[in-house]
């Protein structure tokens, strides 16, 4: 056997004992650096929610007291914030109403654009909005079915657009934690979520409708399988807590919407301020003129109602000469400055409050998953859970709300908020099967038709959405907007404006100018869109099944394929926005002083001012955003 070659030593050859200590740590610690470089964080883990308070058993005496006592005050100030919070959502539904409840009447009235189903669904949404309260669009809709003036099949599309237009609360709501992009990332996310889902139903369960009106006959057929009696009005658990003090500003007749569009004459002329709270009726037989006869004036009996004004209420407005315009912009303006008020306050004790041990403990309760065969129950408890809170406090936009800041300071998980809105979607249904069984007799069966079509179409997209894992889309795109609005926090704005108020007032403007138009104009948009999603799907997958051109988008301008080149313009607008602002303030201010110098130092004076509020503005520009 040949002999081995000699295996020569690596270090042979080498000074190694001329090596200085900081060269050889320099050399041991290169792997740990290119180690470290790769490590990146999830930006949806909650690393705020970490153990790092003192415990109970660390605390002497004083201390426990102490700790005791700040708690309580703490859960007294959340408690007291949380109760100014719904009572600014119910003024701000109040004020909407003054500002555009007639307005939303008149819409309910084109019965020519209702018999459109989309032009219907964005009827709901641009009612909703206009009220801020699908409560008082469904009462309308249930309203309008009961007096003959639509039926059932038109009025399914805009109980849907009602559906989507109470989404739009808390997505405002998860605005307030813009400041912090991981906390915004998260809210943002949390909001949207429930905005997808509704997205997502009416995507597909609208077109079905149309083709086959299955929620139509399903609750026709169970309205007509139990003969249900008139029950009691929905139960009003929360409104007896809050109704004191916000009856105490405005109280509203709601019955003048209603009036509006079922076509009440004597409605138009009348204020949504209620000025009279007790009132009383009394019917008489009297001889009435009939107007139709020809050649002699002529009376009949019949049963005339009049109305007796017994008490005045006490709110505010209650003898205000204000429109309900002006009245309706003050109550905007002082309601949204107490929502954000509120909702800041809360966020920043929910983040002292949820430290320590107690954020370690509600996160494992809000987040855990029962044990493995059980695993699976846990999203529909979390549905359960959400429906019945919503059922209490009565208004699913009182708990997504509530809830969004939570997902925003990482107590709850986007996982685990979704089944929650969606409980809280058929929670608000209940409450308005209630209200429909205090329907009449003779307009019982609509009502509660109406009101199955709203729970029935919430089951439905449960259905679609959320028992399979892959099915679960709103997760997955509410999470890609949390991203794209966490790194442009301009574009959230965009997304709010352009998909509830600019979308619903383009389809609406269309079906105004015939179905046509309206056709003609969304179909070509609508197919670009679908080419462009699947061409996305297919570049992020299968790029080998497209051709070389379209297996990127660099052959259109950048603009038409990436939002870099509009953040830098919005970017360029803010800073300049900035400056200006500052550039007055400064003017102001040496106006103020008087200082008048000889015309050199003012010439310096004024080069020193330019340059300070030139540098702050490019440090602006390379910061914002």
């Amino acid at each position: 056997m040949a002999p081995q070659p000699k295996q020569e030593d690596e270090s042979e050859g080498k000074p190694t004992e001329t090596l200085d200590v900081p060269r050889k740590n320099s050399l041991s610690m290169a792997p740990a650096v290119s180690t470290a470089a790769l490590i990146e964080e999830d930006p949806w883990d909650m690393p705020e929610l970490q153990d790092t308070g003192v415990k109970w058993a660390d605390l002497d005496t004083k201390g426990k007291i102490l700790r005791v006592l700040t708690i309580s005050a703490k859960l007294i100030l959340l408690l007291g914030f949380l109760y100014m919070f719904v009572c600014s959502l119910d003024i701000l539904s109040s004020a909407f109403q003054l500002v555009g409840g007639k307005a939303a009447g008149d819409i309910f009235q084109e019965n020519s654009v209702l018999s459109n189903p989309l032009a219907g669904l964005v009827i709901g949404m641009l009612v909703t909005l206009l009220v801020q309260s699908s409560s008082t669009s469904s009462s309308i809709v249930v309203s309008m079915v009961s007096s003959g003036l639509l039926e059932v099949s038109t009025a399914v599309p805009i109980i849907m657009g009602t559906n989507i237009g109470t989404s739009v609360t808390n997505t405002f709501v998860a605005m307030t934690q813009v400041g912090d992009r991981n906390k915004f990332r998260r809210a943002f996310a949390g909001a949207t979520v429930h905005d997808f889902f509704n997205w997502l139903s009416v995507l597909v369960l609208l077109p079905l409708e149309v083709a086959t009106g299955y929620l139509v006959k399903l609750t026709d057929l169970i309205v007509k399988s139990f003969n249900i009696q008139s029950g009691e009005n929905a139960p009003a658990l929360l409104n007896v807590i809050t109704d004191p003090f916000t009856h105490s500003i405005i109280e509203l007749d709601e019955s003048v919407i209603s009036g509006i569009a079922t076509g009440d004459p004597e409605a138009k002329n009348k204020s949504l301020i209620k000025v009279w709270c007790q009132t009383a009726s009394n019917t008489t037989v009297q001889n009435v003129t009939v107007s139709n006869c020809s050649d002699f004036t002529c009376w009949e009996l019949k049963n005339v109602t009049e109305v007796i004004n017994i008490k005045k209420c006490n709110h505010i407005f209650v003898n205000t000469n204000l429109s309900d315009l002006a009245v309706g912009l003050i109550l905007l303006a002082c309601s949204l400055l107490i929502l954000c008020t509120c909702l800041i306050l809360i966020v920043k004790l929910l983040n002292s409050m949820l430290k320590g041990q107690v954020a370690v403990v509600i996160n494992k309760i809000m987040n855990t998953d029962f044990p493995f065969p059980f695993a699976w129950l846990t999203g529909y408890i979390a549905i359960v859970f959400g429906a019945g809170m919503t059922f209490i406090v009565q208004s699913s936009s009182v708990f997504t709300s509530a809830i969004t800041p939570l997902v925003g300071i990482g107590v709850i998980k986007l996982e685990r908020a979704y089944p929650l809105s969606l409980g809280s979607n058929i929670g608000t249904t209940t409450t308005a099967i209630l209200a429909a069984m205090a329907s009449p007799g003779e307009t019982l069966g609509n009502s509660l038709q109406i009101a199955l079509v709203h729970l029935f179409f919430n089951l439905s997209g449960i259905v679609l959405w959320y028992p399979i894992p892959f099915t679960r889309l709103p997760i997955r795109l509410a999470k890609a907007l949390g991203q794209l609005t966490a790194q442009y926090r301009w574009f959230s704005g965009f997304y709010i404006i352009a998909c509830f108020f600019v979308f619903p007032l383009l389809v609406f403007g269309l079906s105004l100018a015939g179905w046509q138009v309206l056709v003609g104009i969304l179909v070509p948009i609508v197919a670009v869109l679908i080419f462009a999603i699947i061409v996305n799907i297919l570049q992020n997958h299968k790029p080998q099944w497209l051709p070389s051109a379209l297996r990127s988008w660099d052959f259109l301008p950048q603009w038409a394929h990436s939002l870099e080149p509009w953040d830098r313009v919005v970017t360029i607008m803010v800073a300049r926005c900035c400056c200006c602002c500052k550039c007055c303030n400064v003017t102001e201010k040496d106006e103020e002083t008087g200082t008048h110098e000889n015309k050199d130092n003012e010439i310096e004076m004024y080069d020193k001012e330019a340059k300070k509020t030139s540098d702050s503005c490019e440090i602006l520009k390379a910061t914002s955003l």
